[in-house]
């Protein structure tokens, strides 16, 4: 009986020697499986970050090109104020016996005046036109001086220089104008 459990102790360490490689192999393969599922969980994430930067960009350059669309004529828009202050100044100038003697070259400018403001309208182009007595906004005015005027508040505009120029929501040239610096008494 001493020798069967000999024997049997000698099956038992065989078989564990015989599962050694097996269990030496599975563990092999379970590092495989992690370093696969590391890979594959690196992989998904620089996958979804690949996808977030393609997605980012083409918002981008919607917003870019709607920018293009409404702003990218500002350079040209400014450059033709001038000719917008010109012509109006002209008008501003003319006496009624001036007016009365050139009727028709005067009724031209107007109608010059009037379609360049037509197209300024189609380009998304508004005229600031604040009035004389109105709170001076910094962020649409320009002081071009202050001047203590009796029967004013300080901060009221009390003569407007040139108009402003709105592109969309952007402005475009501020009103130019002269403010009150009376103080409250």
């Amino acid at each position: 009986m001493a020798e069967a459990k000999k024997d049997d102790s000698i099956d038992i360490d065989e078989q564990a020697e015989a599962d050694a490689p097996d269990l030496a192999e599975a563990g092999a393969q379970e590092d495989e499986y992690e370093t696969l599922r590391a890979e594959r969980d690196e992989l998904r994430d620089r996958f979804m970050r690949a996808l977030a930067d393609a997605e980012n960009a083409r918002k981008r350059g919607e917003r870019d090109r709607r920018e293009a669309e409404q702003y990218g004529g500002s350079k040209l828009a400014r450059d033709m104020l001038p000719v917008y202050d010109h012509l109006s100044r002209a008008l501003d100038v003319v006496s009624e016996e001036q007016r009365e003697a050139n009727k028709a070259f005067l009724e031209g400018v107007e109608l010059t005046l009037r379609e360049l403001l037509n197209v300024f309208a189609k380009h998304g182009i508004e005229r600031l036109a604040p009035q004389e007595g109105d709170t001076f906004d910094p962020q649409l005015h320009q002081a071009m001086f202050e001047a203590p005027v009796p029967g004013t508040k300080a901060g009221e505009i009390i003569q407007v220089m040139t108009v402003g120029f709105m592109l969309h929501d952007r402005l475009l040239r501020p009103a130019q104008v002269g403010v009150s610096s009376t103080p409250a008494g």
